[in-house]
């Protein structure tokens, strides 16, 4: 029997059902990087496109990068106190069973008030306790789960979850398999078709039209290891021929700066070899204009750079649940779709691959022809038909 079904009388009442009760209600909840939030905002968006009339709020956790980000891409945003478990013993693991409690309550507080018609989930702290209180009154949820393996959290709620989104294959092991539809991950649309924005990206950036260029991805907040690897090998890269894009992510960049070759004279426009930038609001350029990337591989940018087709050498987290990082990386490595080198491999490995793949014009064309068949571009649109399927 349907979720919907059950306990009418708990029941929040959809107001697109009720006559004369106005338009279409979602509450969306993504957060804590850069690859939760961005989803969230692309399904927003083309919710906002389908009905221009849709109340939308989204719900994140306080003091992290989506009460920023969400506001900044045009909605309204309620944060809840809500972190995750450490490894380790710490103060903020004796915590969390009161910011536990206190996000289900004001999730409950939140839900009541705005009267959303779906509720969806994207990933990050917030989602977990927003959608659990969700599907205790019965509105019905939609989990978009962005990884080939997914987290505690997602396993849990999927149990009473309407439809879950997913961009890998063979998650029935976690999901129930009535409930999976294979739709990809949302990606900003302005990606499609970035091979026509080259020169633009090119000016954008200040790079020089006549060298090639690496574009170094280590996430919104950065990743150590990959900066210290740029930093050793900075003149290796250099010596290869190639500009450096080089986002080393905001908790970094005052330790980088350093490295970026400004002239002397600005208004000269000549080209830098070396870019140091905390974050990246023109993917679609950057994507346009690189012509290799050195990147993580969160699912978010492993869904990208399927798309832009740029060959890639993935250096995944070996910090993150289940080492899923690892595992998106190989279901495109697998298909001949990338190259990667295991973080405790980068200093025996990370020169002869990279020089590899700059040398042979081959090896390039096929691995972007690879990637590019594993791309979803209407991955957002299949994701908002299953959301319009519940609401109707």
């Amino acid at each position: 029997m349907s979720s919907l079904s059950k306990n009418n009388k708990n029941k929040i009442t959809s107001p697109s059902l009720r006559e004369g009760r106005g338009g279409l209600k979602f509450i969306l909840s993504g957060g804590g990087t850069g690859g939760h939030i961005y989803p969230a905002i692309a399904i927003a968006n083309e919710l906002k496109s389908r009905f221009p009339d849709a109340e939308f709020l989204f719900v994140g956790a306080k003091d992290k990068m989506e009460m920023q980000k969400v506001p900044q891409a045009g909605y309204e945003i309620e944060g809840l106190w809500i972190a995750g478990l450490q490894r380790k013993l710490t103060l903020q693991n004796i915590m969390f069973p009161f910011k536990l409690t206190s996000s289900l309550l004001k999730s409950r507080t939140i839900i009541k008030k705005f009267k959303p018609d779906v509720v969806i989930g994207t990933g990050g702290f917030a989602s977990g306790p927003l959608l659990q209180m969700a599907n205790s009154l019965n509105i019905p949820t939609v989990i978009q789960e962005q990884n080939s393996y997914p987290g505690i959290t997602n396993k849990l709620l999927s149990k009473k979850a309407n439809a879950i989104c997913v961009a890998y294959e063979n998650l029935e092991r976690f999901f129930p398999a009535a409930k999976i539809v294979f739709t990809g991950n949302p990606v900003r649309q302005d990606l499609l078709n970035v091979e026509t924005k080259r020169q633009e990206g090119i000016s954008y950036f200040n790079l020089d039209a006549n060298k090639k260029t690496l574009l170094i991805l280590g996430g919104s907040l950065g990743a150590r290891r990959i900066n210290q690897l740029i930093e050793k090998e900075l003149d290796f890269l250099l010596g290869s021929g190639v500009q450096v894009i080089w986002q080393c992510g905001k908790l970094y960049f005052e330790d980088y700066k350093k490295y970026n070759s400004r002239n002397s004279q600005p208004e000269t426009r000549n080209p830098q070899l070396v870019t140091v930038v905390s974050f990246i609001e023109r993917m679609d350029l950057i994507y346009a204009a690189a012509d290799f990337v050195i990147s993580r591989a969160g699912a978010s940018s492993v869904s990208e750079l399927c798309l832009v087709g740029k060959p890639t050498i993935f250096i995944p987290s070996p910090n993150v649940a289940e080492d899923h990082q690892t595992k998106n990386a190989r279901a495109i490595v697998d298909k001949k779709g990338a190259l990667l080198i295991r973080e405790n491999d980068l200093n025996e490995k990370f020169e002869t691959v990279f020089k590899q793949l700059i040398q042979d014009e081959n090896l390039q064309k096929s691995l972007s022809k690879n990637i590019k068949q594993l791309a979803k571009p209407n991955a957002t649109k299949d994701i908002v038909e299953e959301i319009i399927k519940l609401i109707k």
